[in-house]
């Protein structure tokens, strides 16, 4: 066999979430619901701080950009799940896998920076919020913005410039809904069909997936929880209730949405691979590509008093 970025595997064939058929066509409309409620609600959420002029802060310039993330994470990914709901086989070129593969790490791992930016945004606002309008100046929030971007691009360049150089020879079936990392390593040639280098290199870059996904999850996790340490002392030297209360709302949205997103992005990535399985990633996954995104928009809306009056506002209009 012939290495480097070369492949015997042209296509994949993409197991999906179930193969029990009486399941499909439920699981298909509660997907394409999650998946318009996705849509429909972080577009809203991005022109509704368009629209209002009273959102123009950082804090909401950084919530349409985790909106942003938010609908280009689920794109990527739910459409492919929901025609896996509708074929007998659901079949991904290997181009189109690879593809897949670039732009969910992309989008993945920009969402856990930029939920560590959201939570910088906070901690100023609590701790020196004499300050806040000269420290989180439209400068800093574009070149913030542009970090979590920049290092998102980085991530999966090297994700996928690391897969494409791989041998898969084994079988040509994703046991996932998506092409996904530990799902594609899974695939790979065994010493039998390649070189000693290659074996090696296979062993390089299942490292390499462990390396880069703690550290795309568990340095901003860290961010965000210094952030908040910071912020829970300085909401414990306020004096009256009412001012803790809406220091302490202020956060709560955030809070949620780190919570969960950084829960099952953790469960799925941060396992070692004789803990975890395929079926439990396949379940974990599915909650952090399509639930998560969804869920993200709801909570700021249901629970921000600010984004509540504006969605008023544009209705009375």
């Amino acid at each position: 066999m012939e290495s480097g970025n070369h492949s015997m595997i042209i296509d994949f064939i993409l197991s999906g979430f179930s193969t029990k058929p009486e399941l499909q066509l439920p699981l298909f409309l509660l997907f394409l619901g999650i998946y318009l409620v996705t849509v429909l609600g972080n577009l809203g959420m991005i022109i509704l701080i368009l629209l209002s002029s009273h959102l123009h802060t950082p804090m909401y310039f950084f919530l349409s950009s985790l909106s942003f993330i938010d609908l280009c994470q689920s794109t990527v990914i739910t459409p492919k799940m929901l025609v896996n709901f509708v074929t007998v086989v659901n079949i991904i070129s290997y181009p189109e896998c690879m593809t897949q593969l670039y732009f969910f790490s992309l989008f993945a791992i920009a969402e856990c920076h930029m939920l560590a930016v959201m939570a910088y945004d906070r901690y100023v606002a609590i701790c020196n919020p004499l300050l806040y309008n000269v420290v989180m100046s439209h400068h800093l929030c574009f070149w913030l913005t542009m970090g979590v971007y920049t290092l998102g691009i980085i991530g999966s360049s090297v994700h996928t410039g690391f897969m494409l150089k791989l041998v898969f020879c084994k079988t040509n079936k994703i046991s996932h809904y998506s092409c996904d990392l530990f799902p594609l390593l899974e695939l790979l040639c065994s010493s039998i069909y390649i070189y000693i280098y290659m074996y090696i290199y296979i062993y390089i870059n299942k490292l390499l997936v462990l390396f880069l996904s703690a550290l795309n999850i568990l340095i901003p996790a860290l961010t965000i929880l210094m952030s908040y340490i910071f912020i829970i002392v300085s909401i414990l030297h306020i004096r009256s209730t009412d001012g803790r209360s809406k220091a302490f709302s202020t956060c709560s949205s955030h809070i949620s949405a780190v919570a969960i997103f950084y829960g099952f992005a953790a469960f799925t990535y941060l396992q070692p691979s004789s803990i975890s399985s395929m079926n439990q990633g396949r379940v974990s996954s599915v909650f952090y590509t399509t639930v998560v995104p969804m869920l993200n928009h709801l909570i700021y809306s249901l629970r921000n008093k600010d984004v509540k009056c504006a969605i008023k506002k544009i209705l009375n209009r």
